[in-house]
């Protein structure tokens, strides 16, 4: 998990709240990506969506597939498709476990969030889920609302 001081120096672009929703997310980890010029200064506007997107190995290599990036306005002719796969950066000990968890316990590769670090560099932070049962859901659903309910009454309390 990124730490207090990991997470000032980011600055968040799309996050993919679904996800913890629909997944018990086991662990992060943080990946690079390989952009256009043109997807580069759309997310810059911090415009980008992560909803209904996975990675996926294709060959020795992990993709993103299905991140909604959309066109650039001012790029004319040279805009980049929006839904394109895009290649992760990942070192290769990192690769090999993630592709050893996907095939041995059955996770899915599911995008957390996509933000630039402070060097203005491009990441994704990628959990290993697995996905949750209808109970599970209603379950988490309960606990937020008891949560909400319960920092209601300590706040008209006190």
């Amino acid at each position: 998990m990124a730490t207090k001081q990991a997470a000032r120096d980011r600055r968040l672009i799309a996050q993919n709240r679904r996800a913890r929703f629909d997944y018990f997310i086991d662990d992060t980890i943080e990946a690079g990506i390989v952009l256009k010029g043109t997807e580069v200064k759309a997310l810059r506007e911090g415009r980008a969506s992560l909803q209904d997107s996975f990675a996926a190995a294709d060959g020795s290599e992990l993709y993103l597939f299905n991140a909604y990036i959309p066109e650039y306005g001012p790029a004319t002719r040279f805009n980049h498709e929006t839904r394109r796969p895009r290649k992760l950066l990942m070192h290769k000990r990192e690769l090999d476990r993630l592709m050893g968890a996907v095939k041995r316990e059955g996770v899915t590769l599911v995008p957390v969030s996509m933000y630039f670090n402070k060097r203005g560099i491009a990441k994704v932070d990628l959990g290993l889920a697995r996905g949750k049962k209808q109970h599970d859901k209603r379950q988490t659903t309960k606990e937020r609302d008891w949560g909400r309910d319960k920092a209601r009454l300590l706040r008209d309390r006190g």
